[in-house]
């Protein structure tokens, strides 16, 4: 038998259930630049079983996908080993499902799986969706109960760690679950907010922040996911820092982190960091125009942190931002060092930094000038008691 038939016999072996969740952790591994002998090999079979349309993302099945629903506005694709608060990665589902229907739940996610794939034959959305809710407020529950010790928490997290050995896949439990407990408030904020912001000036911005204030009441856990679904709004992206130095005192780093929105900055640099994960995926493959546009971007969000608050870079935010900016600044010199020296790189061009022109000079000078009149202005109106 050669090595292609061994390894058929081998997949063919696994559930259905632990096929998918294999092709998720190949996945995850090369997106995290972790290369396995023989991996393309096995991805490819699996994904023609579980990707007719030819995806290269993981899908759920139908019972799945119903649960997971009121999580679908925080997925994101790919396998980010940072924080991203307010965000689940899409790739940690298959194991988290996996390990509901086989150690949290299981006799329950079998009559649950039968039931939604009844009325999915029979054609009736409203009682899937039924169902569907059902279900999610039991697993909340018994989730609650689960997480309430220490020793149920290591549990869960060891029961997990046999599914996937992303770092942050128990992370994505504990946000499954605060998603799961405000899941109407959520939605509801939703519908309130604008459905585009690409300037986000102070009219916008107060208004944002009274909605969030109105929400913080009463999800106050659920928070991150409400500034994801504004961000979700706001191009480009860096724009929502403004959500903490608008109240802030002053400008400087100190008073940004003591707002309540102060999350925001770290939020930012989480997407940061998903830019390098994409920039070294599109250098990988040659994608040089692809590559271009990452960078580009990535230069315009570290200079308006930078700019936008004061004592960044001494600040921890700022030296996470140079951690990133280092990894990134590698990525570019190996993709720029494979072409002679007097052949000039698309990547290395000083036209991608625009902050270095003189309209970005402009615009520096225009904000340091509006943010010394509006601190001076502060100063005043604390001097003089009023606010």
């Amino acid at each position: 038998m050669n090595e292609i038939d061994q390894l058929s016999e081998f997949l063919q072996k696994l559930t259905p259930l632990s096929r998918s969740c294999l092709l998720s952790e190949l996945e995850r591994l090369e997106l995290c630049g972790i290369d396995m002998p023989g991996s393309s090999d096995i991805q490819a079979k699996l994904r023609a079983e579980f990707r007719k349309d030819g995806s290269s993302q993981a899908r759920a099945t139908s019972p799945s996908r119903y649960f997971f629903a009121p999580l679908e506005l925080f997925l994101i694709d790919g396998a980010p080993d940072h924080p991203n608060a307010g965000r689940i990665s899409r790739n940690t589902l298959t194991p988290i499902w996996e390990w509901i229907c086989r150690d949290l739940l299981p006799t329950m996610a079998r009559d649950y799986i039968k039931a939604i794939n009844d009325q999915v034959t029979a054609k009736n959305p409203k009682e899937v969706l039924k169902i569907a809710s059902i279900f999610q407020v039991k697993v909340v529950k018994v989730l609650e109960n689960t997480l309430a010790s220490p020793e149920g928490t290591e549990s869960a997290r060891a029961k997990l760690a046999q599914y996937t050995a992303s770092r942050t896949a128990f992370n994505d439990v504990t946000k499954m679950l605060h998603v799961l407990r405000a899941g109407d408030a959520l939605s509801k904020f939703n519908a309130k907010l604008p459905e585009k912001i690409s300037k986000f000036d102070d009219g916008k911005v107060v208004k944002i922040i009274a909605l969030l204030d109105a929400f913080r009441k009463s999800h106050p856990q659920a928070l991150p996911f409400a500034l994801t679904l504004v961000a979700s709004r706001v191009t480009p992206f860096w724009q929502t820092v403004r959500l903490a130095t608008k109240p802030a005192a002053s400008k400087s780093a100190a008073d940004v982190a003591a707002t309540p929105y102060a999350i925001v900055v770290a939020m930012a640099l989480d997407r940061l960091d998903d830019r390098r994960l994409a920039l070294r995926i599109a250098l990988r493959h040659n994608r040089v125009l692809i590559s271009r546009d990452l960078l580009t971007e990535i230069y315009d969000t570290e200079y308006a942190l930078k700019v936008r608050i004061d004592g960044f870079e001494n600040s921890e935010w700022g030296v996470r931002l140079q951690q990133l900016m280092d990894a990134i600044a590698a990525l570019v010199s190996a993709e720029v060092s494979r072409f002679p020296s007097n052949v000039g790189h698309i990547l290395g061009s000083r036209r991608l930094r625009s902050h270095d022109t003189l309209g970005g000079k402009l615009s520096y000078l225009a904000w340091k000038g509006r943010d010394a009149v509006q601190d001076g202005a502060a100063a005043v109106r604390k001097l003089l008691g009023t606010s």
